[in-house]
């Protein structure tokens, strides 16, 4: 990450020679704007920020999911419901941390950089864009690393224990069971959570830039600018509110209570977020404002950007359930493939590769639409603001995704512990809800941090 701020410094600051002369602005006609070189130590700094926030939310994270797992196989021999409120609060501490400290810091950021930039909005923003590619840089490493080596791990473990030696998953006889254990909390945690984390700061800094020349980035009003910022807080307060049903509000008690709560978890978060983002719409946005649009300039409505924040958000929620349908064994997909395994391994892999291809296309259609949906009414920054609203209940939706790992570590630490078999069906039912909501999760969340990209290329 060093190396690639350097080179970030090189590339920008050469565009102007490294020149320390102000330069005229882009879209600010009759304006000066700050020197290349120093938008260039601006956008390394924004950068190097952006990778250690990364860094750090992955790292705690891990922390957590090691401390949780062992105390989920404890709370396990009291009950399943105990077990649920372990495994999910701590899978929670890991997506309030990664909303929250990337928010944090993105504004901090902000405020401490405009004591440079004063008026020159258009240079501040775009400085702060490096923030995003610093998180996404790093996420290259946490999610494509931390998934091989938690897949080569996890097939290791299963060749040599239940091909080779025909002894139990997780048996303590086989050294590969612990690299298969950190293998979950590598990838499942560390490396979606950095994932996530780039789409995040992608998404909120592709809307700061596109915000940036509107009118109220033009007239250097802070609290509309600022909108996108406000999404992913009341958001976090959305979540915050949401997790509460799942703990406090209607505890689970029974192992078939367990999948149904994560799913409502996903469903209050969206309805009550849909709420928030009304009232800051209301509250946030003048009543009509324009947005630079190809050269001219479009009149906006702010119950237009609220109707595009709404249509990513459902959207993701739609993604996310049909996810369900073609990932739960409660539904005819993943029995189908089970059946076609009657006939060989051939077959069930065709089979499970053409029902992938398949479980794609309503998904497509939904990005498809809310991108024309949203563009048609507020343009990039309505497609900016889209993905802002799909990546609003982030912090649900890691806490759903990494409750799956601490509980399937839950089940390896009471089998290599040789407690009961109670205690081990136990955190198999946790585990097996988890990977059905965790897939839902990672797609839900995963489908359009794309759209800020498309919205900077336009741009």
């Amino acid at each position: 990450m060093t190396v690639f701020a350097v080179l970030i410094f090189v590339f920008l600051g050469s565009i102007e020679g490294f020149s320390t002369k102000s330069q005229p602005c882009h879209y600010s006609v009759g304006k000066t704007c700050k020197p290349a070189l120093a938008n260039a130590a601006f956008s390394t700094i924004a950068f190097v920020l952006g990778a250690v926030t990364s860094l750090v939310s992955g790292f705690l994270g891990m922390k957590i999911a090691t401390y949780a797992n062992a105390r989920t196989t404890l709370e396990a021999r009291k009950g399943v419901g105990k077990a649920f409120i372990v495994a999910f609060r701590s899978g929670a501490v890991m997506g309030f941390l990664l909303a929250a400290s990337g928010l944090f810091v993105l504004y901090v950021a902000i405020n401490l950089f405009g004591l440079y930039y004063g008026d020159d909005w258009e240079g501040l923003f775009e400085a702060i864009t490096g923030y995003g590619l610093g998180g996404s840089s790093m996420a290259l490493f946490g999610r494509v690393g931390g998934g091989i080596y938690t897949k080569a791990a996890d097939v290791g473990a299963d060749l040599v224990g239940k091909v080779e030696r025909n002894i139990p998953e997780d048996d303590p006889r086989n050294p590969a069971v612990i690299a298969d254990n950190v293998g979950d909390n590598v990838g499942d945690i560390a490396g979606m959570g950095s994932d996530l984390f780039g789409s995040y700061a992608e998404s909120s800094c592709a809307a700061l830039v596109v915000a940036s020349i509107s009118s109220f980035g033009i007239n250097r009003e802070f609290t509309p600018m600022m909108y996108p910022l406000l999404i992913s807080s009341v958001g976090i307060i959305a979540c915050l509110i949401t997790t509460l049903f799942a703990t406090d509000f209607f505890e689970v008690k029974e192992v078939d209570q367990i999948e149904p709560a994560l799913k409502k978890q996903l469903i209050i978060s969206t309805a009550v977020m849909t709420v928030g983002i009304a009232l800051v719409s209301w509250l946030g946005l003048p009543y009509t404002f324009t947005i630079f649009n190809f050269g001219a300039q479009k009149t906006v409505h702010s119950w237009q950007l609220f109707l595009c924040v709404a249509v990513g958000l459902w959207a993701g929620l739609v993604i996310g359930f049909i996810t369900e349908y073609y990932t739960s064994n409660a539904y005819s997909p993943v029995q189908d493939v089970a059946d076609s395994c009657r006939t060989g391994a051939a077959t069930n892999v065709i089979f499970g590769l053409a029902l992938g291809y398949k479980s794609v296309i309503i998904p497509i259609f939904a990005i498809a639409f809310s991108i024309f949906l949203s563009f048609s009414l507020a343009a990039m920054y309505g497609v900016a603001v889209a993905a802002l609203g799909m990546l609003s209940t982030i912090a649900t939706g890691l806490a759903i995704d990494a409750y799956g790992p601490i509980s399937d570590n839950a089940g390896g630490i009471a089998e290599m512990a040789g407690m009961s078999h109670r205690i081990r069906e136990r955190t198999d039912a946790l585990d097996a809800a988890g990977n059905t909501t965790a897939a839902i999760g990672k797609v839900q969340l995963a489908q359009l941090p794309w759209c800020p990209l498309l919205s900077s290329v336009l741009l």
